[in-house]
């Protein structure tokens, strides 16, 4: 059965999920250099942001999905290589600018902000499932960074949690591209409906004007 996109991003059971959208991540700060310039290379940050700008439009939840840890690491584990090659970096401690969201994506009234000390990826042992299921969410739309690790493990969460999953392609970014690419191309598209941003944004917009 083909899917259908307009039915999947309903906006009043669809959600917008940003993952580490953080100036240690991918802005000024950034951890990983090659990160932030597929980020840049990619227009990620503009593309993102208009996206946001239409899931506000159209009264869809948006989610900030941030990672944290605190200054002397105390309840962290640099249980795997990624999060310990972290360790070399200064810490995104709660409220430093390290740890802030890139400003052009700054959370908004009414957005949410979920911040994690521990993991890779946002639902384990947080409130993001709950939240979503009293909102009577049944699609997530997944971006941000990266596809090698973060975006690739929110989609297999939010589909073992039974959500729908929607990628925008010009949305997310990981590195090396090609690698990033490929797991885009031959991994997420088997779990999740891949399309541009504006496909997306297009759906919305025309829900706004069905309503009006």
């Amino acid at each position: 059965m083909p899917f259908d996109l307009a039915r999947a991003l309903r906006p009043e059971s669809t959600a917008l999920l940003l993952f580490e959208c953080q100036e240690g991540i991918v802005g000024r700060e950034a951890a990983f250099p090659a990160l932030r310039e597929a980020v840049e290379r990619r227009g990620l940050l503009d593309n993102l942001a208009r996206l946001r700008e239409a899931a506000s439009q159209a009264h869809v939840p948006v989610f900030h999905l941030t990672t944290s840890r605190r200054e002397d690491g105390a309840g962290s584990r640099a249980n795997c290589p990624l999060l310990a090659a972290s360790r070399k970096s200064p810490p995104l401690v709660p409220g430093s600018p390290r740890q802030a969201i890139v400003a052009p994506l700054a959370p908004r009234e009414g957005e949410f902000v979920l911040a994690r000390m521990h993991g890779v990826s946002p639902f384990h042992a947080s409130e993001l499932d709950a939240l979503l299921r009293n909102l009577g969410v049944e699609t997530v739309v997944v971006t941000g960074v990266s596809l090698n690790v973060g975006i690739l493990g929110t989609t297999i969460e939010a589909v073992n949690c039974g959500y729908s999953v929607v990628v925008p392609r010009d949305c997310v970014a990981g590195t090396p591209e090609a690698y990033a690419e490929a797991v885009l191309e031959n991994t997420i598209r088997l779990l999740a409906a891949v399309v541009d941003s504006t496909e997306i944004a297009e759906v919305w917009r025309r829900s706004g004007e069905r309503e009006a």
